[in-house]
């Protein structure tokens, strides 16, 4: 074969795979008459990625997993991605009005979505099925869920990161049969789309310690972020009736005091409301993580967000009495 020809070859062979990669089509979006949203790609091993902001997606978007609820309209995205997430198709948009006993918008953080905010180094939906196996087999008595603050406290490890209070929860919360269900960058809308998709299915805790709503802090307004975490509290009530919720005040973060700061307090006002109400104990142990000059130092903090072991044992200690009390542990 000459070299001319052997050329003309592989350029056309490029040429063939590029305009395979240009004609993976964009998938359709339907809504059926009570508000479910599905999506479907005509493309042969392919994923669905989609978002709810009006933003186009991109490769760290919202997997489709599932139909979404969406009786409150709005905007939703989509793209066909290949595997690998390197080809892509034009997006397709579909703008759906809500429905007529839903004319109120929903705001971002109770509307249930998926996320793949750090794809592919931590892989959401695997961790989800994983997640969701290993709680209903060992029918934990105690579980915590919330985002990557929780994620690294300890228990049994999916994936590459590490834990961080492997020995304070060895302690604390090995011994009661404890569960883990913290997912980094999870925000109030991804725990929402957890437990209604099998996070909790089959299982009966007596406790349910939650904690969520930091990484919602740069984008949502304070009321928001707590009607999402009342949404989550609500959805443990239906879901898991008989189990009591220790709901944590969302920790401090940032070295000094700060606006981020302000906006938890705000939140943590508002949430601490629901104490004594729909299963829940409130406790805001934050104060717990700073000096008297209102400073997160390293020693607790390394990134003055994510304890270490030091950390995260003042967190175990700061909530003990009221996890003893819960769970009935005391006389």
């Amino acid at each position: 074969m000459s070299k001319h020809l052997l050329l003309s070859l592989l350029v056309f062979s490029t040429q063939l795979c590029a305009q395979t990669a240009l004609q993976l089509a964009p998938p359709t979006a339907k809504r059926s008459p009570s508000g479910i949203v599905t999506l479907e790609s005509t493309t042969p091993d392919t994923t669905i990625l989609y978002t709810l902001d009006g933003e186009d997606p991109i490769a760290k978007s919202n997997p489709y997993l599932a139909p979404i609820d969406l009786p409150h309209g709005g905007t939703v995205k989509a793209r066909t991605f290949a595997k690998d997430r390197k080809n892509v198709s034009e997006a397709t948009e579909q703008v759906f009005a809500p429905l007529p006993s839903f004319v109120v918008p929903a705001p971002s953080t109770v509307v249930a979505t998926t996320q793949d905010r750090s794809w592919p180094s931590y892989d959401w939906a695997k961790r989800h099925e994983l997640t969701s196996a290993a709680v209903k087999k060992a029918k934990p008595q105690i579980l915590f869920i919330g985002d990557s603050i929780t994620h690294f406290f300890g228990g049994e490890q999916f994936d590459s990161y590490a834990m961080r209070g492997q020995q304070t929860w060895g302690e604390f919360y090995a011994p009661r049969n404890a569960g883990n269900l913290g997912f980094g960058w999870d925000k109030t809308e991804n725990v929402l789309w957890r437990l209604q998709h099998g996070a909790i299915d089959g299982i009966a805790p007596r406790l349910v310690v939650m904690m969520i709503g930091t990484n919602n802090t740069g984008t949502c307004s304070a009321p928001d972020i707590a009607a999402g975490i009342e949404a989550i509290v609500q959805e443990f009530n239906k879901r898991l009736p008989q189990s009591k919720i220790l709901l944590l005040g969302i920790f401090p973060r940032g070295e000094k005091p700060n606006p981020q700061r302000e906006k938890i307090a705000e939140i943590n006002s508002i949430i601490s409301k629901l104490n004594g109400t729909h299963n829940v104990t409130f406790l805001d142990i934050g104060p717990k993580f700073l000096t008297p000059e209102g400073l997160i130092t390293k020693d607790i903090m390394p990134d003055f967000l994510h304890p270490n072991e030091k950390g995260y044992r003042i967190w175990a200690e700061a909530i003990e009495p009221t996890v003893k009390q819960l769970m009935g542990e005391t006389k």
